[in-house]
């Protein structure tokens, strides 16, 4: 892949909302979104990063219960949910920021392989309810929930607004 087509992928790239819930994401797929996760850079490479992968309804239902974006979480035919290993941790904030790493990997996989994906933070505020709902021991800690699946017939991505770089560079040695 050649720098050209790394740029387009990222700005190509959408948050998905709105999924064909009618068509399971196959074990494949999600393997090879994942292992675009684990290859993300982590400092000391201790890989601070978890996955659980969520289909069945009942537990999507569960989750539903715990966010605003309940129809998102109920509509995905796949979640992806990111933790964070407490236990393997290297520095906190540099191992948080490598879990981010690691979703913008996962999103870019999921984009490159035709799926629609978003990543989902708001579920955050009940972080320690999802780990006890996957039955998962506390030194796991919740980071996103992905949400992933095909897109729907109608979807047509939105062009992104964003900032122009002049706006964001606060400095620029000459």
């Amino acid at each position: 892949m050649t720098a050209p087509d790394i740029l387009t992928a990222i700005t190509e790239r959408r948050s998905v909302r709105t999924f064909a819930t009618d068509r399971p994401v196959n074990d494949g797929d999600i393997d090879i979104i994942l292992e675009a996760g684990r290859l993300a850079p982590s400092g000391l490479n201790n890989q601070p990063w978890r996955f659980a992968v969520v289909r069945r309804p009942e537990i999507k239902e569960l989750f539903a219960d715990l966010t605003r974006y309940h129809r998102i979480i109920r509509t995905a035919p796949a979640l992806l949910v990111a933790l964070l290993d407490t236990e393997s941790l290297y520095h906190r904030e540099k191992d948080i920021q490598s879990v981010g790493a690691c979703l913008q990997n996962i999103l870019l996989a999921a984009h490159g392989l035709g799926l629609g994906a978003v990543w989902l933070g708001e579920i955050l505020k009940n972080g320690s309810r999802v780990v006890e709902l996957l039955d998962l021991p506390p030194r796991y800690e919740l980071m996103a929930v992905v949400a992933v699946g095909h897109l729907a017939a109608d979807y047509r991505p939105k062009p992104a607004e964003r900032k122009p770089l002049a706006e964001l560079i606060l400095a620029r040695d000459p």
